[in-house]
């Protein structure tokens, strides 16, 4: 249980720094033509979709785990 506080500590941490340094002053050209062609909600939901699915691949490992621990100790 200590590796998944400290997994999620890390990703924390990640998204904390992710956000402080995607703040600029200048908007990219390419922001608004994907914006007005609505391709950027596609980028969102396919970053999304794949973002879940890690996390449920990741959360499924983990339940085999303690299941392969929780035999090994018996």
């Amino acid at each position: 249980m200590n590796n998944m506080k400290k997994f999620i500590a890390v990703i924390l941490l990640f998204v904390c720094s992710a956000a402080a340094f995607a703040q600029s002053a200048a908007t990219p050209i390419m922001d608004d033509e994907m914006r007005s062609s609505g391709k950027i909600y596609v980028v969102i939901g396919t970053i999304a979709i794949v973002f879940i699915g890690i996390t449920i691949y990741l959360f499924a490992i983990d339940r085999r785990l303690k299941k392969i621990e929780k035999e090994n100790k018996d």
